[in-house]
């Protein structure tokens, strides 16, 4: 019931990734809405009628308090009782990571969970993790996103030892703040393949395959690329409706060359992001999410849950007390 183009969009992605095959599907919500969407054709889902709704601007807080009877609040509760083993929202995010974190709990080892981004570059996607559930972090945290976004990148992308930096403003390993000459020294000694300092400008010449750093820094970096992608799409269409005849000739032949990139640049393509570090498969989604994008999370959704991306991360952890497990849950 979450999310700008909800519940239309989200029922109409839910339909796709049913069609597809290998996922059954609950839709949590108000029945009244969600079953006139269905049709023929989608029978076997599930409509789990929760009449409750958390507000988009509803602080995490307030929402967390009042989860009892809601549809994001019931759809954790499935993952925490078995009876899903993902749930997914494109509602308000900040509640999502509240009600996951207090309901399902973290997972040994690990401080604080983190939102993981599938991000594009010129030789093929990366990880960014934290995309944004903490804005304050302590190195040992980002040392732990770091772990995360390791396994998250082999299992969602294949990637068998993915290349692990961390964010800073150059590559030398002098420079830097505090909290990331910190980070990097405890993850010279992390079982991962840490590259060291990645600059922002080397991003997407793929430098890494997962690049780690605090939710502040990282949620810049989403939503200045995400700014930057919608900027290039307006330059180009304004270049080609101000072109001469023969320039819109040569655009048209280019279209497909257009369409390719515009693919490779679009949010939906990625689907959602996982809430990392919970124990459960917990996937947020843009608030604008449509169909595509529903349907691709719920495909990442599907991946996660089978390659049990949860005990991944537990197996990561093993003899990781020097990146702070020992004060974790405590």
């Amino acid at each position: 019931m979450g999310g700008d183009n909800a519940p239309g969009e989200i029922v109409a992605g839910a339909i796709l990734a049913y069609r597809d095959g290998g996922v059954d599907l609950s839709l949590v919500g108000d029945e009244a809405r969600i079953r006139p969407l269905l049709g023929e054709g989608a029978g076997a889902i599930e409509v789990v009628h929760v009449p409750g709704e958390i507000a988009m601007d509803a602080p995490a807080t307030q929402a967390m308090r009042n989860a009892r009877g809601t549809s994001l609040g019931h759809v954790v509760e499935m993952v925490r009782s078995g009876s899903a083993d993902a749930a997914l929202s494109a509602g308000n995010s900040g509640a999502f990571l509240a009600i996951a974190l207090v309901r399902l709990r973290t997972i040994p080892g690990i401080a604080r969970p983190a939102i993981a981004a599938v991000l594009p570059t010129k030789g093929g996607p990366f990880v960014l993790c934290d995309a944004g559930a903490n804005v304050d972090c302590r190195p040992e945290w980002i040392a732990q996103f770091a772990l995360m976004g390791d396994a998250y990148a082999k299992i969602a992308l294949g990637i068998e030892r993915p290349r692990v930096g961390i964010i800073s403003i150059g590559e030398e390993r002098s420079k830097g703040n505090q909290q990331t000459l910190e980070s990097a020294a405890l993850l010279d000694d992390a079982p991962l393949h840490f590259i060291g300092h990645v600059e922002g400008k080397d991003i997407y010449e793929h430098h890494a395959d997962v690049v780690c750093c605090d939710g502040f820094v990282g949620n810049v970096i989403l939503k200045t690329s995400e700014g930057a992608g919608q900027f290039i799409n307006v330059m180009l269409h304004e270049m080609i409706d101000e072109a001469p005849p023969l320039g819109k000739l040569g655009a048209a032949l280019l279209k497909p060359s257009f369409d390719k990139l515009r693919l490779r640049l679009r949010y939906d393509t990625y689907g959602g992001a996982p809430l990392l570090g919970v124990r459960g498969a917990c996937i947020i989604t843009h608030g604008r999410s449509n169909r595509i994008a529903i349907r691709n999370a719920i495909r990442n959704a599907v991946t996660l849950a089978e390659r049990n991306l949860v005990g991944t991360i537990e197996a990561s952890l093993s003899g990781t007390l020097a990146l702070g497990a020992a004060e974790v849950n405590g």
